[in-house]
């Protein structure tokens, strides 16, 4: 019998319902009789085990939650009307350009659903940059080096998907750091080049690639471990890329050489919270919530492994979203508590 209904049932036997079981009733259950249209992106990841915790929490509050799958710049234009309330899978900073379009009408809450924030950048197999030195993205611009990881002196860097802004930093950096003549860009799918990229290591062969954290590959193929972060030059975006801080980012785990801070591609990115402003003026419950949760980089890379390798079935999200809530009831209660106690 949980503690309200233990209260309710002590005033009902002494035939007095007290006053204190009005507010207290209140502040367990501050969604009763109010829906969240929560909408979570069309780009299938990690994200959605956070979406199925999140929308877990928001029912630990009373709210009934509408679930949605929309374009993220669709998700602004709904938001900014009035017809979407929450997203907590925003890609920040990529996605700032469209969110300042609607900012009258929607706000960012809370700092962001990773602890610490993602990164971004190049890496190359350990083995290769233990065995010749490699501590750097220049040292690309020699052929001997680049042509360890192609041929004619030459390197094959796995980019990113055609269209994937991503892919757009690469290309502009790669021209930007004088390597365009030594590293060439190979954007194909995505996906099927990073398998083989991780079969390659596994061999003991040498490979060069882009990528992010967290993600899958970061848990197939562990920096420090299996490869290592190559430092950039500098910082260095194209116009259509906003950038929020500086691209030396402290603590990153196998950046090569052991930099610290390490220069990445970009400053680190997260995935935001965006909300319709009346509504989550006025539901200071939801607010506290986004406020409060964060997840390890870790489980993030956990999850997105997972994904990649069974499939993104409805059911395995939702087990791996039980399965987190299970190992970590004490923070997800607190999550819930900070919800109830706000005002």
């Amino acid at each position: 019998m949980t503690r309200l209904k233990i209260l309710t049932a002590a005033a009902a036997a002494a035939g007095v319902l007290s006053f204190g079981a009005v507010p207290l009733q209140a502040q367990e259950m501050p969604g009763k009789g109010k829906t969240v249209r929560f909408a979570q992106s069309d780009s299938l990841g990690a994200n959605y085990v956070t979406a199925q915790i999140v929308m877990k929490a928001l029912k630990e509050l009373g709210y009934d939650v509408k679930l949605s799958t929309v374009n993220t710049t669709l998700f602004f234009q709904a938001a900014a009307q009035g017809d979407l309330d929450l997203a907590t899978d925003v890609n920040f900073p990529q996605r700032e350009p469209g969110f300042r379009a609607v900012e009258k009408d929607a706000e960012i809450v809370g700092g962001g659903m990773i602890i610490g924030g993602g990164i971004n950048g190049y890496l190359i197999d350990k083995k290769t940059a233990d065995a010749y030195n490699i501590t750097s993205l220049v040292q690309m611009k020699d052929p001997k080096i680049a042509g360890l990881f192609g041929k004619e002196g030459k390197a094959d860097l796995i980019n990113c998907d055609p269209g994937w802004s991503c892919g757009d930093v690469v290309d502009f950096q790669l021209d930007k750091f004088g390597l365009k003549d030594t590293v060439k860009s190979i954007r194909g799918k995505y996906e099927a080049l990073m398998v083989e990229a991780v079969a390659r290591v596994k061999r003991g062969e040498p490979a060069f690639f882009y990528a992010w954290s967290p993600s899958w590959v970061n848990n197939a193929l562990v920096p420090g471990k299996d490869v290592v972060w190559l430092p950039t030059p500098e910082d260095a975006l194209p116009p259509s890329v906003p950038n929020k801080g500086s691209a030396l980012v402290k603590g990153v785990k196998g950046c090569a050489g052991d930099a610290d801070p390490c220069r990445m591609a970009m400053a680190s990115w997260n995935w935001g919270s965006v909300a319709n402003k009346k509504f989550i003026a006025a539901n200071p419950a939801v607010r506290a919530l986004v406020d409060n949760m964060k997840f390890p980089i870790e489980d993030w890379s956990h999850w997105e492994f997972n994904i990649n390798k069974n499939g993104a079935s409805n059911s395995l999200i939702t087990k791996m979203a039980d399965e987190w809530i299970g190992a970590h009831k004490t923070v997800f209660d607190s999550w819930v508590a900070a919800g109830r106690a706000a005002k």
